[in-house]
Order: C-alpha cells, then structure tokens, then sequence
C-alpha cells in the first residue's frame, strides 16, 4: 500500500493550494482517507475526512469554510482545496487510511489510521 501526498508548497496568506494523495495497493472504496498536520513542537492534528464509501465528510473546526476535501474513486486520489491560508496553516500535511465499520462521518484520531503517507510541507507566509 502507497500514499502519496503532494502538492505542497509557499504560499502568501490568503492564497491557496490543492493538496493530492494518491492511493494504491488497496480497495480505495473501502477505506476513509483522512488529512492531517503537524507542526514544529504540535501535535498531529486532524483535518478533514472523507469515507470512499458513502462519502460522508467531516472536517476539523480549523478548516470548516476554508478548505475542501473530494475523492475520486476512478483515479483512487482525495484532494484537499485549501483556501484563505493563514500563516497558521504552516505545518506538513500527511493523508492516511484507514478502515471504519458503522456510517460516517468519520473522524478518529492518528492511531485509527493504518496506512500513512509521506508529507508534504505546506508554508504559509505574513
């Protein structure tokens, strides 16, 4: 199983960027696959989830109104739009996925999440 996340990048406040992770190895219909992100000195933090299945969504109050999240199953990728960046908004984003039973939204936290992938650095300047 791969994730790979992408689309990072310097960015000024107030702009945007589209994060991408694409999945293979695994039935993308069966697994949520979650954002998170983690800066310097803090805790991975969750941002938005999206089920593949049924496609409940759910996202973290930092990024309600802000950012995005869509999947395509056919390209086994889920994006994440993010929009008026703040400079608070810098830390490395990491997609996971992971498999939950019952209907979503989903949200869990790092641990309920079993594959992960790499990081992309995002950084958001004043």
């Amino acid at each position: 199983v791969q994730l790979q996340a992408s689309g990072g990048g310097l960015v000024q406040a107030g702009g945007s960027l589209r994060l991408s992770c694409a999945a293979s190895g695994l039935t993308f219909e069966n697994y949520v696959i979650a954002w998170f992100r983690q800066a310097p000195g803090k805790e991975r933090e969750g941002i938005s989830t999206i089920s593949n299945s049924d496609k409940s969504i759910h996202y973290a109050d930092s990024a309600k109104g802000r950012f995005t999240i869509s999947s395509d199953n056919a390209k086994k990728t889920v994006y994440l739009q993010m929009n008026s960046l703040k400079p608070e908004d810098t830390a490395v984003y990491f997609c996971a996925a992971g498999v939950f039973g019952g209907t979503g939204p989903f949200y869990g936290s790092a641990a309920d999440y079993e594959y992960w992938g790499q990081g992309t650095q995002v950084t958001v300047s004043s």
